[in-house]
């Protein structure tokens, strides 16, 4: 009752000072860099796929042609 009571803190923040063209600009970029690498991925991916895939086709071809 008698004692005083807790002011709150007071912090000398400064903020930065923000462009929000170059946010813009930056954001698209890294868009475009994470989109062009996950093309890229994919690209490898297809080509493994395909390459596996002749492989089947090729083992059952010949597998099957000693049948007939």
């Amino acid at each position: 009752m008698f004692m005083k009571k807790p002011k709150h803190k007071v912090f000398d923040y400064q903020p930065r000072f923000y462009k929000p063209d170059e946010d813009k600009t930056e954001l698209r970029k890294k868009r475009l860099k994470f989109r062009y690498a996950r093309k890229l991925h994919q690209k490898r991916r297809s080509f493994i796929y395909w390459l596996v895939l002749l492989i089947i086709v090729l083992y059952l071809y010949l597998k099957l042609s000693h049948y007939f």
